[in-house]
């Protein structure tokens, strides 16, 4: 084993020996987190936040095109509001924390500290809302949540987390309803086109759905070690926030009418399915469209006259077309080299006197290892079509994954023989009964990721009981 690798090993556990602390070594070594004072909380570093910000930034072009517009609501719920919806605080109440004083005294009514944004919304429209010319009310949240769990790891589960959620009120149930099915698309071409992870969409089970929803559309995504991870979710919630609060409007008739509502969101947790779905025993791999440096220039030998300056005149020339950085530090090209593999960088620019000589830089891909030799009158033009297949080839290795990691099973045998085996999506039929899902999960720890929308029949039975089955679920172990 080379020098290299046994950095490497000394950073990162393998993936295969134990993922929970190979996912655990890369977000540290990878400097995009660091562990909050709160048990739970985590500190989302410079490098962390700038992925997470390139991310966000997608997401919020997407939306303003769609016609929404950005706000802000306070963290605090008033108890006595949160308590209008009751299946919306059933759903919620085990994950809520509670503010009891300011100061020394004590609250005459407790508050939450939001776990999520309905009521607030509804309260506002209520207040808002008066005719049809006010409909529809597009608006999106970007904000933090709290929700405390019982058992955390950074990204994918914490106790304090950024996200966005939308909130929208419509004239009609068809309005709202498209509404949902539209910001489902965005969450999945954000997710395909930017991040490079591969996704099922489909709706939830009436088990799996939203709290006061009155259904669930989801993305899916499978992580390297064959768990599912729900990446984001629309939900239409009819009228049932808008009864609970009085969200009404007068109608071109003049005759007073509930809004259609829809909330949708996705959270930092997306950053848990980046790093699982592409790093690998090196480190992060960060996908050129999210990246926040898309190729670091290393230097060789940069003691040698010329070879800096070279390289802060390549950087100059780069910086138009890529994002592009250059590390001069003293540090030996080894080091850097492991840093920026560990960072997940998508190209890494190697130039020394040789080079400088031969007017060519060496690319070095992350995603591949391979090196290329390129002259410098080519590279503007190399150069943005590597990256350009760097992000296929993710998105690529991602699906072949994910196909190699579906399974059709028929029977309760083989969907516990194959869980345990190899793990991954079942695709299975399912009769429709709660009684069904809830068996499965108990005995084999699964659950119902969604119900696609691309339907197939792979048999006549349920997966479980046997009796006729009416559609197909993706099932599988989740994060």
């Amino acid at each position: 084993m080379g020098k290299k690798n046994k950095n490497f090993v000394e950073k990162v556990t393998a993936m295969e020996d134990d993922f929970a602390q190979w996912y655990t070594d890369v977000v540290k070594q990878a400097e995009l987190v660091d562990y909050g004072a709160v048990r739970g909380t985590m500190i989302i570093k410079p490098y962390g936040y700038a992925i997470w910000e390139n991310i966000r930034d997608e997401f919020d072009r997407q939306f303003k095109e769609t016609g929404h517009t950005n706000v802000y609501f306070p963290m605090f719920i008033p108890e006595s509001m949160l308590q209008k919806e009751k299946d919306h605080i059933e759903g919620f109440a085990p994950e809520v924390a509670w503010v009891t004083h300011g100061g020394d005294e004590e609250l005459e009514e407790r508050l939450v500290v939001r776990p999520t944004s309905e009521v607030l919304f509804g309260d506002y429209y209520s207040k808002n809302i008066h005719s049809y010319r006010d409909l529809p009310m597009l608006y999106n949240q970007w904000a933090n949540v709290v929700r405390w769990e019982k058992t955390t790891r950074p990204f994918l589960r914490s106790l304090e987390f950024l996200w966005q959620e939308g909130h929208t009120c419509h004239a009609t149930q068809e309005e709202a309803e498209a509404e949902t099915s539209q910001m489902l698309n965005v969450y999945a071409d954000v997710c395909e086109n930017y991040l490079a992870i591969p996704v099922l969409k489909g709706k939830k089970t009436e088990k799996e759905k939203f709290a006061g929803a009155e259904y669930t559309l989801t993305i899916e995504s499978l992580m390297h070690d064959g768990r599912a991870l729900q990446s984001g979710t629309s939900h239409y919630l009819g009228t049932g926030f808008a009864e609970a609060f009085d969200i009404k409007y007068l109608d071109k008739e003049g005759k007073q009418q509930l809004v259609h509502q829809t909330s949708w969101g996705v959270s930092t947790r997306i950053m848990g399915a980046l790093i699982m779905v592409h790093g690998d025993n090196r480190g992060l791999v960060v996908p050129p469209r999210v990246a926040p440096t898309q190729a670091m220039i290393v230097p060789i030998a940069q003691h040698k006259e010329g070879v800096l300056d070279k390289a802060y005149d390549l950087r100059d020339r780069l910086k138009e077309i890529v994002r592009v950085d250059i590390d001069a530090s003293d540090k030996m090209p080894g080091w850097k080299f492991n840093e920026y593999e560990m960072k997940g960088i998508p190209v890494r620019i190697e130039m020394g006197p040789k080079d400088i000589e031969k007017e060519q830089v060496v690319l070095v891909r992350r995603d591949t290892g391979e090196k290329e030799f390129v002259s410098l009158q080519e590279l503007e033009g190399r150069l943005p079509a590597l990256l350009e297949e760097i992000q296929q080839n993710l998105y690529n290795k991602a699906l072949a994954h994910r196909t190699e990691m579906t399974t059709t099973v028929t029977t309760m045998s083989e969907l516990k023989q194959s869980l345990e085996d190899k793990g991954g999506f079942m695709k299975a039929m399912w009769c429709g009964e709660l009684a069904c899902e809830e068996q499965i999960r108990e005995e084999t720890t699964a659950t119902s990721r969604c119900i696609p929308f691309e339907q197939e029949k792979v048999s006549d039975k349920c997966v479980c009981c046997g009796k006729e089955a009416k559609e197909m679920v993706y099932w599988a172990k989740a994060y």
